[in-house]
């Protein structure tokens, strides 16, 4: 399972802008892969059953331990309660231990816009960890 394509659970409306959140996970050992894709999946089937959810994406890269996500919304409220709602608040209590690094990136595009490609996942993600990289040089 390296790629789950992207999915529109619910219909954007019309002329709406879409919140997008992107993340980068990196799991600390390969034992710990399998369950935390796992939970991935759980969360995945969440998000897809979640009210304004207007698209999502899962790609798993198991040899690298690495998984990324990217979703877009209806708006921030959207996000929030999903992040709050079970079984995501307490699976990410749970795997916060098992992650060695995490990046998270969020911005607004055009409803139109959507699907969201891997490639601009790719491109913000490492623009976010370049910027995190440098902000203690420059402190």
């Amino acid at each position: 399972m390296p790629t789950l394509p992207w999915t529109e659970p619910n219909a954007a409306e019309p002329g709406a802008e879409a919140l997008v959140m992107a993340s980068r996970l990196e799991v600390r050992s390969l034992r710990q892969v399998p369950g935390f894709l796992r939970a991935s999946m759980s969360l995945w089937r969440q998000a897809r059953r979640s009210p304004g959810a207007w698209g999502l994406g899962l790609r798993a890269e198991p040899l690298r331990r690495t998984f990324w996500t990217v979703s877009a919304w209806s708006g921030e409220k959207a996000v929030r309660a999903y992040a709050r709602a079970e079984p995501h608040a307490s699976t990410m209590c749970r795997k916060r231990t098992v992650v060695r690094e995490s990046t998270f990136v969020f911005w607004n595009v055009p409803a139109e816009d959507l699907p969201i490609e891997w490639d601009e996942v790719e491109r913000r993600i490492a623009a976010e960890r370049e910027r995190r990289a440098a902000a203690p040089a420059a402190a």
